[in-house]
């Protein structure tokens, strides 16, 4: 009888461990934790054929309640508004609710306003997917970090298109 009532406690305990562990908030910033810092980055490829190179800073803002990206970046530049080469960004990750997915909005210099629904499919790893809802393209970036280089990509794909097509993509190394 002792032994069943040791087992009984002990059964007790794990399940009140498992279940505080199940209902214990995770912190959704962990998993871009990754991105942190500034980097170096440089064009490789995509549709756009720009030549760039230039810089990014993720950094966590207002008490770790918003991670923000900002960059700029200097192109090769042709044609009549060759005088017009500088690009400037910002990205604001944020969580509208606790327990909810992240989300984030994006901002640049060119007018262009996009949001964004936030993943992070395995550890160096974060995806940021438009709305496939709203009119024109769907854009999809994405930053992969492998043996300390980083790699990214902005993609997008038309309305009724499956496979997503590179616009720009860049790799790059933490200054």
């Amino acid at each position: 009888m002792k032994s069943f009532v040791a087992a009984a406690f002990l059964l007790g305990l794990s399940l009140a461990q498992y279940d505080r562990a199940l209902s214990a908030p995770t912190d959704p910033w962990k998993a871009l934790g990754f991105l942190e810092g500034t980097w170096d980055a440089h064009t490789q490829g995509g549709s756009a054929g720009a030549q760039s190179s230039g810089t990014y800073t993720f950094k966590p803002e207002l008490k770790h309640h918003v991670l923000v990206r900002s960059s700029s970046a200097s192109a090769a530049c042709r044609g009549p508004k060759s005088f017009d080469c500088e690009h400037s960004d910002v990205l604001y990750v944020y969580q509208e609710v606790q327990g909810q997915p992240l989300r984030a909005i994006y901002f640049d210099n060119e007018g262009h306003v996009i949001h964004y629904d936030v993943s992070t499919p395995d550890s160096t790893t974060a995806i940021f997917i438009s709305d496939p809802s709203q009119s024109g393209p769907q854009f999809r970036l994405v930053y992969e970090l492998k043996d300390a280089v980083m790699s990214g990509k902005f993609q997008m794909r038309l309305p009724g298109q499956a496979e997503w097509k590179s616009y720009l993509e860049w790799t790059g190394a933490k200054k």
